[in-house]
């Protein structure tokens, strides 16, 4: 589906095209055309292809898509996959954008994510000059405001592993904890696959052999690798430390297990003792001195007392019971 189709010159918005009128603007000096997809479909990538002569092998992956991030260069043309995350009924969800770039145009198609780049046209728009600048600046303006969204993603999971680290040692949610550590796991993970292969792929942006592309707008693409840089730091030490929060746990359960069994065999012992009383004097032999003795059953039952509670002492003062 087409979401827009603008043609811009130096800078300003000189119109709004239909897909046919393409052809009429991105051979004119100083000028480019962006194109904004959404779902788009084989065919109209097909169309774009034509309009802008795609590689072969961008348009390929982008129909296929679930792409790693990336950034790849065929002769003048650029190629980016960012991942687009957003939390749906507290799961985390991926959608892609892909970012095809050359010197007069700019084709962006936004698969599976609700997540629009309205905003981040108009805010191109607000600043000619740096529009100005070419492809190259629109680029890096759609990947800014991708990675402007995953800064919130992992202020919320930070503050959701500070809680949990606080639950960590109260009785009896030992369960709930490691349920709740792994479901933190799997969201840093999805954000770490998004981060890391585009912190990556950034790099080539603004370090050495700089793409004719983005030669304008090197620097901004820093400022992107930068807050890449930062965010998978912050992925990192996420991931250490639900990693060890887990430990503790898991730790915590092997505990309580030992100090209930520490509590089943003092009591086993205790039974054990008066078990043995009781069997050694239920023998039926036919010479038993305590037999016939007068006190013989209550003196049995006041040694079994007695040993019982001696044993009792015993375990309790070394904490076993």
């Amino acid at each position: 589906m087409l979401i827009n189709c603008i043609a811009y010159q130096n800078g300003r918005k000189l119109a709004d095209l239909t897909i046919e009128e393409i052809s009429d603007y991105v051979d004119r000096p100083d000028c480019f055309v962006w194109v904004a997809l959404q779902d788009a479909t084989p065919e109209e990538l097909a169309v774009m292809k034509e309009e802008f002569n795609l590689h072969d092998l961008a348009v390929e992956d982008a129909n296929h898509g679930h792409q790693r991030p990336k950034v790849e260069e065929y002769d003048d043309e650029l190629f980016a996959v960012m991942h687009l995350i957003e939390e749906v009924d507290g799961q985390l969800e991926t959608g892609e954008v892909h970012v095809f770039a050359g010197a007069n145009y700019v084709l962006s198609v936004r698969n599976r994510s609700r997540q629009g780049f309205l905003g981040v046209r108009a805010r191109a728009e607000r600043e000619p000059k740096l529009l100005a600048k070419g492809t190259g600046y629109v680029l890096y303006a759609l990947m800014d405001a991708v990675v402007d969204r995953y800064f919130p993603l992992i202020e919320k999971l930070e503050s959701e592993v500070e809680a949990l680290e606080e639950r960590i040692f109260t009785k009896a949610s030992a369960q709930s904890n490691v349920r709740r550590l792994y479901r933190l796991k799997r969201k840093v993970s999805v954000l770490k696959h998004a981060v890391t292969p585009l912190m990556e792929a950034t790099f080539k942006l603004h370090s050495g052999r700089v793409p004719p592309v983005c030669a304008k707008s090197r620097h901004y693409f820093r400022d992107v690798y930068d807050h890449l840089v930062r965010l998978n730091a912050t992925l990192d030490t996420l991931r250490d430390t639900i990693g060890t929060a887990i430990q503790v746990t898991l730790s915590m359960v092997a505990i309580d297990q030992t100090e209930i069994a520490k509590r089943l065999a003092a009591w086993a012992g205790i039974f054990a003792v008066a078990t043995a009383f009781a069997g050694i004097w239920g023998m039926n032999f036919a010479h038993m001195p305590e037999l016939e003795w007068k006190y013989g059953y209550p003196a049995a039952l006041g040694l079994i007392a007695l040993s019982c509670g001696l044993l009792y002492w015993q375990f309790k003062r070394v904490r076993w019971l």
